[in-house]
């Protein structure tokens, strides 16, 4: 095999090598290396850095480009976003040239004739690279397109790859790392488009124990998504070096599968034949387990391989691999570093296993507030930046200095929570008591005092960690969850309806199980951050609209099918800046505020132009849900409303959308700015029912930064101010017949409150999924009480207390 001429337009897979970065990419680069080790990679070319660079030339477009970015300042988000869409446009709209045209044309027609069709479908993705800059990988910041079909569409894709060189995020990355970005440029890999009967992972060392002279496979049914996802559990074979001898398999029932549809994707179930056979072979588990050896010695160095089955050919083909990194790092004594998901999974089971040595002594290290109850020994691991957390192992203590939407991946395993900051209604703490977990909330130092790796006890009910492992954690499970199907005995009826919070939709099938009458705030946050991860905006500049409608709208169907037919009241998008900036590609759209609890958030957004676009794929997702899912249990909550001029116009953009208050589409809005109260015979009208935040509402009628642990102590939903303002309300919404609910976290931990909240009159109040029972309970108990005293009293009426002069 010849050199590689650096002056070629196109360059097949078989021509280049690990050697080529600088004129295919890192991706493309990798794909001809397997290659050469002799494994099948789905056939291609790559169009070349040199293609990209004489397309730029021809179209005319160099000399303007250099203008652009010479003036471009990161700071100013409204110039760099100007600036990008005028690049991004000028290339996609630049004419190609007729040669260059013509050889991708000529590329497509062979690769169409290699694998027997006219138009084949393929994948086109964006493989960066830089001249003299080795770390300038920009991994995920370019393009990618699937299942483009035709040959005019391929060229339109890579104008599309070519101009995402240049959208706000990574304009203000290469600026921000000092990047040139004319010494930047692209390739673009053009390759068959596998049709994944079935899909997973392979690793040539077992990747629990560390033994090398295993693999383990991984498979699924369809695209792999759902396993990363956590909403699938992939079959596990264990293949013996020597001889090839399947050592262990475990087949997983495989419910649903992601497949092909169309130019895009879709989740659909298994035929219930299929979900518990194999995903794979004897044979095929073999062959997988050949071309990981083959590959191990090629690049000499234990892999993580991901592969693929076709379903149109019946073959298989190795799609990626990468070192395996968390025993390498071992013995390299760089414990904790560049762990993969893959490998979380197995953490759990590593941690279970460990000898346990129970602490002689009882030593606190660190003192906060006790956020969320219950006792949990395990390793702490520190994690500073949320870029980081696919450091965190299931089963681990999570430290860090504060969480946000964004940290729910690795607060899901978690097996205790401690931070620097917070108080009792922080993220954190919120989100803990939804999950069970054990959280210690405000040490002040906690990041500090304790150190990646140490053995420690949470104490999350008294807010203290302990060295080691106390007695008490080892006699109870590890993480005191709690077990949210098991209902001891009868509870009972009540008239005050019993609604419970949830963010998570992994927990949906367990919470639904608990005796609530339906779901009070499900928060869409948790969904966007957990199964979406990128900015909505972000996502809407690349063209991907779409996949933030089809995720949201999948995050939210979960749940309204566990509760179906109870009502779930699904919460707007209520991230602060600070929150936003933390999704991928959010830095580029978001201000940054000083006071991001007071900023640019709720209602405000959906009616700015600047965000009504990224609202309006909310929309289409709640409208997915109830019209083509049939899921017509699913309401709307509207947060953080200031004025009624902008409720109503957060209302006409729902009608315009087809969403409008009706039998059986009830919109609420959130009761949590003083102007609520004080206005809210003019909200009222406008909407089914009021939802007291409690959170925000004593923030704001107190004074009181509900994250600050220094203030914590006068922090309290049950001040009278705030109970005055509650009353007022009730008795307001009541007159126009419009329902008022509590979905703050007050209920859930004061009994008393609940008690002054049934008193009042309101309509339903919303817990935690762990405070369900015994909520429901205490209600039975307070409405009991007060028939018996309107029996004995009945001159006295239900809520005699004062309302300052408001009611």
């Amino acid at each position: 095999m010849g050199r590689t001429d650096p002056q070629s337009p196109i360059l097949w897979f078989s021509e280049i090598s690990k050697d080529d970065v600088a004129l295919v990419g890192g991706k493309n680069a990798n794909l001809g290396e397997m290659l050469r080790a002799g494994v099948p990679v789905p056939p291609g070319f790559a169009v070349t850095a040199h293609a990209y660079r004489t397309f730029l030339a021809h179209a005319g477009v160099a000399t303007r480009l250099t203008r652009l970015l010479q003036r471009i300042d990161p700071r100013d988000l409204k110039a760099l976003h100007e600036a990008a869409s005028e690049i991004q446009e000028m290339i996609r709209r630049a004419q190609m040239p007729s040669d260059l045209a013509e050889a991708i044309r000529e590329a497509y027609r062979r690769l169409g004739s290699e694998l027997g069709e006219r138009d084949p479908y393929v994948a086109v993705r964006s493989s960066a690279t830089a001249e003299d800059l080795p770390t300038a990988s920009f991994a995920g910041q370019q393009e990618t397109y699937l299942n483009v079909r035709g040959a005019d569409d391929l060229l339109d894709k890579v104008r599309g790859c070519f101009a995402s060189l240049f959208t706000p995020r990574a304009i203000a990355y290469r600026t921000q790392k000092g990047f040139d970005h004319e010494r930047v440029y692209l390739s673009v890999a053009v390759q068959k488009m596998v049709n994944s009967r079935a899909s997973g992972v392979m690793f040539t060392l077992h990747p629990v124990t560390g033994d090398k002279d295993v693999i383990v496979i991984e498979g699924t049914w369809g695209l792999g998504e759902l396993v990363v996802r956590g909403e699938v559990t992939p079959d596990e074979y264990v293949v013996r070096k020597t001889d090839l001898a399947i050592a262990s398999q475990r087949v997983s029932r495989k419910g649903k599968r992601m497949v092909r549809a169309g130019t895009g994707n879709a989740v659909e179930t298994v035929p219930p034949p299929q979900q518990e056979q194999p995903a794979l072979t004897e044979e095929q588990i073999r062959t997988l387990a050949r071309l990981g050896l083959r590959l191990e010695e090629h690049y000499g160095a234990a892999l993580d391989i991901e592969w693929a089955l076709d379903a149109d050919d019946g073959n298989l083909y190795i799609v990626q691999c990468r070192p395996e990194t968390v025993w390498s790092a071992r013995e390299a004594d760089a414990r904790g570093q560049f762990i993969g998901p893959a490998q979380q999974r197995v953490e759990a089971t590593r941690a279970a296993t460990r000898k346990v040595e129970v602490a002689a002594e009882r030593v606190p290290l660190v003192r906060g507030l006790a956020a969320s109850p219950g006792l949990a020994a395990g390793d702490v691991r520190i994690v500073l930046d949320v870029a980081h957390i696919d450091q965190f192992q299931s089963g681990e203590i999570l430290v860090t200095e504060m969480t946000t939407p964004d940290w729910v991946p690795a607060m899901l395993k978690a097996a205790a929570i401690v931070t620097n900051s917070g108080g009792m209604t922080s993220h954190a703490a919120i989100v803990s008591r939804e999950l069970g977990v054990p959280c210690v909330v405000g040490t002040g130092n906690a990041t500090e005092v304790l150190r990646t790796g140490q053995t420690v006890t949470v104490d999350g009910g008294n807010g203290i960690v302990y060295e080691g492992i106390l007695p008490e954690a080892v006699r109870q499970p590890q993480v005191s969850a709690p077990t949210p199907t098991v209902v001891p005995e009868p509870v009972p009826v009540t008239g005050t309806k019993i609604l419970v919070n949830l963010g998570v939709p992994d927990r949906a099938e367990d919470v639904a199980a608990l005796p609530a009458d339906g779901v009070g705030l499900m928060r869409q946050e948790f969904i966007i951050a957990t199964y979406i991860g990128d900015h909505p905006l972000a996502l809407i500049e690349r063209g991907e609209g779409d996949r933030y409608v089809d995720r949201l709208a999948d995050g939210i169907a979960r749940v309204a099918r566990a509760f179906a037919p109870r009502p779930v009241v699904l919460r707007l998008s209520d991230f602060k800046t600070n929150e936003y900036r933390e999704l991928r590609g959010g830095e580029a759209f978001e201000p940054t505020e000083e006071n991001p609890m007071l900023g640019w958030r709720g209602a405000s957004r959906y009616v700015d132009p600047v965000f009504e676009r990224a609202f309006d794929l909310e929309l289409r997702a709640i409208l997915r849900v109830r019209n083509e899912m049939a899921l017509r249990n699913v309401w709307v909550m509207v947060p953080f409303v200031r004025t009624v001029k902008e409720l109503g116009r957060v209302l006409d953009l729902m009608r315009t959308r087809g969403l409008e208050r009706g039998p059986d589409f009830k919109i609420w809005m959130m009761c949590e700015v003083p102007s609520n109260v004080i206005l809210a015979d003019r909200f009222a009208p406008l909407v089914d029912g009021f939802s007291v935040g409690s959170n925000d509402l004593t923030q704001l009628i107190l004074g009181v930064d509900r994250e600050s642990g220094r203030l914590s102590a006068l922090f309290d939903e049950r001040d009278e101010a705030v109970l005055r303002a509650i009353r007022h309300v009730i008795r307001t919404c009541h007159r126009f017949g419009t329902t008022v609910s509590i979905c703050g976290q007050a209920p859930s931990v004061y009994p008393e409150m609940t008690e002054a909240l049934v008193r009042a009159g309101i309509d339903s109040v919303s817990v935690n999924p762990d405070a369900v029972v015994r909520t429901r309970r205490l209600v039975a108990q307070i409405e009991q009480r007060l028939l018996l005293e309107r029996c004995v009293h009945p001159e006295r009426a239900p809520d005699s207390e004062p309302d300052g002069g408001m009611g």
